[in-house]
């Protein structure tokens, strides 16, 4: 199940990406800043002076290369494993392989885990006595979030640095460094396609390259135009599970509410094109409505629902209308949250003070006996004098002249601060 990393002789037949994997401590691409010369963990590396790492980032951003550099740096022995496949028994042949090298004078190995967050919290747990007890350096990496992907005791024993996405330049300055040690002639604007469609990804951006080379023979260049269509049918990256899909539509709800349709068409072309599921980006757009706009423009709520429900018997590809219609009356009409606020003050006033009597005016007189009891005493049918009745209050007692609701000035709330201003002066 694992493996040891070692030296191997880079042969024609291995791709690209294996090929030109980082060997020299400078040669890790577009992550300078988290590694390079001076950085805190340049310095913890070279020290050799830390016990757990993780590192956190989108595929193809160099995690593993790091890695292996990080024990080639050391000379230490490194295990590799994936958290897809290894379970309890994996992991602890690992760490007793690392304890024998050390009863025979060498360092105590670097158990490298792939995915860490496919481990499960007694898989996890089952590290920390060899992580504390210098058994074993453990490096972890991982494409979510170690907040909640990580277990806090792992955690807590970590240092986690976070990679990022190549910068276009640094991706495409790459390639062309690696074509020319191929003996293949690319322009700057080939390599810049490439460098784009890979979205950072450096693995990505290799393969696509390969692929690109077998579109001509050796010693011919190779142009743009002919790539062009090979990088037509790369799909966009877009995890449906992962924190780029939850990035991507917290981008698209936030862009909504900034009233910016412009970055809220993009960023649901954005899930469109990485195959989010439409009726889930209508449903967002119907919380939305009611969330981000409100009483201030409240047909936003009825076209959400409409765009929904036309999602759903319309499918794609014409929902993208539908949804590119409901985004962009969102984005542009008034805002309020004003009745979002109301709820959730609301909830905590409840959770605070429990069931409190119903004022015995709003009570229902159904039987004699209720009557009796004043049950729908003073009640005022607000039909008749909306002044008078509006003048009662119908909280409990102990809620006397509380404000969950507060009309904003936006759109058609405005109209509703002024009717509470008049049926209610000072409220």
């Amino acid at each position: 199940m694992f493996h040891e990393r070692q030296s191997m002789v880079k042969h024609i037949d291995m791709p690209l990406a294996a090929r030109y994997r980082p060997e020299l401590a400078n040669e890790l691409v577009g992550q300078e800043r988290v590694w390079k010369e001076g950085s805190p963990l340049w310095k913890l590396v070279h020290a050799d002076r830390f016990h757990s790492l993780l590192f956190w980032g989108p595929p193809g951003t160099g995690k593993t290369s790091l890695a292996r550099l990080i024990g080639r740096i050391l000379s230490r022995h490194v295990v590799e494993l994936s958290s897809v496949e290894a379970g309890v028994k994996d992991i602890r042949a690992a760490i007793e392989d690392s304890e024998s090298r050390m009863r025979l004078g060498d360092k105590a190995s670097i158990l490298f885990l792939d995915e860490i967050h496919r481990l499960n919290k007694s898989q996890q747990d089952s590290l920390l006595p060899s992580v504390e007890g210098g058994k074993i350096k453990l490096i972890g990496a991982t494409t979510e979030n170690p907040s909640f992907s990580v277990n806090n005791a792992l955690l807590s024993r970590s240092l986690t640095f976070a990679l990022t996405k190549v910068e276009t330049i640094a991706l495409r300055d790459r390639l062309l460094t690696i074509a020319e040690r191929e003996g293949r002639a690319i322009d700057s604007a080939l390599a810049t396609a490439i460098a784009d469609a890979a979205d950072g990804d450096v693995r990505a951006a290799l393969n696509l390259l390969e692929a690109s080379f077998s579109l001509s023979e050796p010693g011919e260049s190779l142009t743009l135009d002919e790539v062009r269509p090979l990088l037509a049918t790369i799909i966009p990256h877009f995890d449906k599970k992962g924190d780029y899909h939850y990035d991507v539509i917290s981008a698209f709800i936030k862009s909504i509410r900034a009233s910016d349709p412009d970055a809220a068409v993009y960023y649901l072309a954005r899930m469109l094109a990485g195959g989010e599921d439409p009726v889930f980006i209508g449903r967002r757009l119907v919380i939305a409505a009611s969330e981000d706009v409100g009483n201030a423009s409240p047909t936003a709520l009825l076209l959400a629902q409409a765009a929904l429900q036309g999602v759903k018997e319309i499918g794609m590809p014409e929902a993208r209308i539908l949804l590119a219609q409901a985004t962009t009356f969102l984005a542009c009409s008034p805002k309020s949250n004003r009745s979002y606020l109301s709820i959730g003050e609301a909830i905590a006033a409840v959770e605070e003070t429990g069931d409190l009597p119903v004022p015995l005016h709003l009570r229902n007189a159904v039987t004699k006996f209720m009557k009796g009891q004043d049950y729908g005493k003073g009640y005022v049918y607000a039909h008749d004098d909306p002044l008078q009745a509006a003048k009662i209050n119908n909280l409990p007692d102990a809620l006397k002249g509380k404000r969950f609701y507060k009309p904003s000035q936006h759109g058609s709330e405005k109209a509703f601060a002024e009717l509470q201003s008049r049926l209610r002066p000072g409220t």
